[in-house]
């Protein structure tokens, strides 16, 4: 059994918390949390696992890292606080452990990552002889590996195109809808997720990772944006009123440029309301979903629908994302120590889960 640690406990680290349970290979050796309320907590109750699992929420970094756990799935949000969550990470693999995370979008391409991110990580695998592997969602799986894979069906393939296509009425974390992606403000507001540049330091990522895979060279990766605003105010279950007049969709594209075409194409399709741009393209059944479509000969069209605590569209992605990076935790433990990517990582089956429920 590998002994693992989940670091943070909020939308990714519940989902972390059980799926660390359910691995037959894995076993639950610490949580750490960074809320002092949380200190003394079952993790059971933290992950929603509906049962005690005998391990208490601690906020002692050092200690949990002097026990050298073999791995830690680092579930703490490094969107706004990207410095410290790189050192918290660096601490981990200096202690040995093989690490697995979402929160670093940068290292998602770890080859092309800035220098300023990827020495430090580095000479923390030199020193302490640990691994990273940074995957999620989208980006992650949902634009890597599965496009990848229904590529393979096609007998002509002319365009690569994924898309997240979702309503965030139902998304927790309301700073990030906000403030980061602009839901509620102004249309002159200028929310960070969708400032020049940003969108390719999230997503270009894995568009260079799908050209290396396929083969092919970029000309250049480049950005489109479309926003629209609500046409009356509406209500939602988590977060509030969002008024008329303020933003309520948006739409963008980073783009794989490959001859001067746009080839490969990472989409997102975002409301806080099904009212708002109904003309752009919808989830199947409103909610939300993730879609590869292969435009070339044959056609292939893809559609991913996950659903958890109590059928949450955000909480099945986070949960999806949470189900890569822990199944990778036993292959990263018996692979050299360094630092790994989608394309380096396979996504295996459930062995050892189907049909098996946790005692």
């Amino acid at each position: 059994m590998i002994p693992t640690v989940v670091w943070g406990t909020g939308n990714v680290g519940r989902a972390a918390i059980r799926a660390v349970e359910a691995h037959p290979a894995l076993t639950l050796a610490a949580v750490l949390v960074h809320d002092s309320a949380k200190v003394g907590r079952d993790a059971g109750a933290l992950g929603g696992v509906g049962r005690t699992l005998g391990v208490a929420a601690t906020d002692d970094i050092a200690a949990v890292l002097a026990a050298r756990p073999r791995a830690v799935v680092y579930a703490a949000s490094g969107d706004i606080r990207p410095d410290d969550a790189l050192a918290d990470i660096g601490r981990a693999i200096r202690a040995g452990a093989v690490v697995v995370t979402p929160s670093l979008y940068p290292l998602y391409d770890q080859r092309n990552a800035p220098p300023e991110l990827r020495d430090p990580v580095l000479a923390a695998v030199a020193e302490g002889g640990g691994s990273l592997f940074v995957s999620g969602v989208d980006p992650g799986w949902g634009n890597d590996v599965l496009p990848l894979l229904v590529s393979g069906l096609g007998t002509e393939v002319d365009v690569i195109r994924c898309q997240e296509i979702f309503d965030y009425s139902t998304y927790d974390q309301e700073e990030s809808v906000r403030h980061l992606i602009g839901m509620g403000h102004p249309m002159d507001y200028e929310p960070l997720m969708l400032a020049e540049s940003v969108p390719t330091m999230v997503w270009g990522g894995q568009i260079r990772l799908m050209a290396r895979a396929l083969d092919v060279e970029l000309d250049e990766i480049r950005e489109t944006l479309d926003r629209r605003a609500l046409e009356s105010t509406v209500g939602t279950r988590t977060m509030g009123k969002f008024a008329a007049g303020t933003q309520g969709a948006v739409r963008f594209e980073v783009q794989g440029i490959v001859d001067g075409v746009p080839r490969i194409v990472i989409e997102h399709i975002t409301r806080i309301h099904p009212s708002c741009a109904p003309d752009w393209p919808s989830p199947p059944d409103g909610v939300g979903a993730h879609r590869v479509v292969i435009e070339g000969r044959p056609r292939i069209e893809v559609t991913v629908e996950a659903s958890d605590e109590d059928e949450n569209r955000s909480a099945g992605g986070n949960a999806t994302a949470v189900g890569r990076l822990v199944s990778a935790i036993d292959w990263l433990v018996d692979a050299e120590p360094g630092l790994y990517d989608a394309l380096d990582v396979p996504l295996r089956p459930a062995v050892g889960r189907l049909g098996r429920r946790p005692a």
